[in-house]
């Protein structure tokens, strides 16, 4: 295993503490417990929270600030924040109009949220996101994990939150996103979790994961490496048999990479992807491509569809000023 690492022990501080430095401007750090806050905490406005295991930056850590999150919790490596942390995140960024939690459907992450929830002091609400269509139940979950399609959550809710909507209209809007949005992914490779010093699991050269978790965990089957437009046919397939879009449905594309795989295949993906939607009468009004929800330095990628309406769409367009996504302002 080759990283750029001092010890095991001290990635998550030592990462956390660069990125809080890299962004002192947007961000605030705070240790024992860990969490990220705005640099300005916002005021008279529902408070968005959201958090989960380390190794899937900039998620969520990179999505704090003005049009998404006022705060993230970051677990170890692929293991969930604690308690402690988002209560006391919470208490740090609620701003008079309660707190919601956007939350991705993995066992220990949805425990300790409502472990949390339940000391809170003020008004709270949760959006559960669960878009992975590839699989329904898992190690880590009790039904449909989520994935990359958290990101558009948090960003329309986010926008909302800044409009001075309530919590209750904040938690109605994400959870309408979260049953219009639908995400796969396939890996060519596995991660290294750092203290794990090997490969989460093995996979030939000539093989890839099809439907794969981002903590590595199995997909949907194990097959021969294909050209990329079979691949994004079969993952475009899988979230339209669930979504069930009407003619002539608009939407949202994200092509999302896993750490380890270069923007130009992505971008490779984003073309196939989106002859492939035309084809079948999905116009794609609106896109995004890179590496938002990765896995450590797992190769690979997923598609996240998202059926716009013109609320959902004009919170996506509406202004974002955070470490890694920003627009508008």
């Amino acid at each position: 295993m080759k990283k750029f690492i001092n010890a095991v022990d001290d990635v998550l501080v030592e990462s956390l503490s660069g990125f809080a430095a890299a962004h002192a401007d947007l961000v605030r750090l705070q240790l024992d417990p860990h969490y990220l806050c705005r640099a300005q905490k916002a005021q008279n406005k529902v408070a968005i929270l959201s958090g989960g295991g380390s190794g899937h930056e900039p998620l969520h850590g990179g999505f704090v600030g003005y049009g998404m999150l006022d705060a993230a919790c970051p677990g170890h490596v692929f293991t969930s924040p604690t308690p402690d942390q988002m209560l006391a995140a919470a208490e740090a960024v609620e701003a008079g109009r309660g707190v919601l939690f956007i939350v991705k459907n993995y066992a220990g992450d949805v425990m300790n949220f409502e472990m949390a929830a339940e000391l809170l002091p003020f008004d709270h609400a949760t959006v559960l996101t669960s878009d992975d269509v590839a699989v329904e139940d898992s190690t880590y979950t009790t039904g449909r994990r989520g994935v990359a399609g958290t990101l558009i959550v948090e960003k329309v809710v986010g926008s909302l939150a800044e409009t001075g909507a309530d919590l209750a209209a904040c938690q109605a809007l994400g959870e309408k996103v979260n049953r219009r949005t639908a995400s796969m992914g396939v890996a060519l490779s596995s991660c290294t979790v750092p203290a794990a010093g090997r490969p989460t699991f093995d996979i030939g050269p000539d093989e890839l994961e099809m439907g794969v978790g981002i903590h590595g965990e199995p997909g949907r089957r194990r097959e021969a490496l294909r050209p990329a437009d079979a691949l994004v046919g079969d993952l475009l397939a899988a979230l339209l048999e669930d979504l069930k879009p009407q003619p002539d449905s608009r939407a949202l594309l994200l092509v999302n990479g896993f750490g380890g795989t270069p923007l130009m295949e992505l971008y490779l993906l984003y073309h196939a992807a989106a002859r492939w939607l035309a084809e079948r009468g999905v116009a794609v009004e609106r896109s995004l491509v890179g590496n938002y929800v990765t896995s450590l330095d797992m190769a690979g990628a997923s598609l996240t569809l998202c059926l716009l309406d013109d609320e959902i769409r004009a919170h996506w367009d509406a202004p974002v000023h955070t470490p890694a996504l920003r627009w508008g302002r």
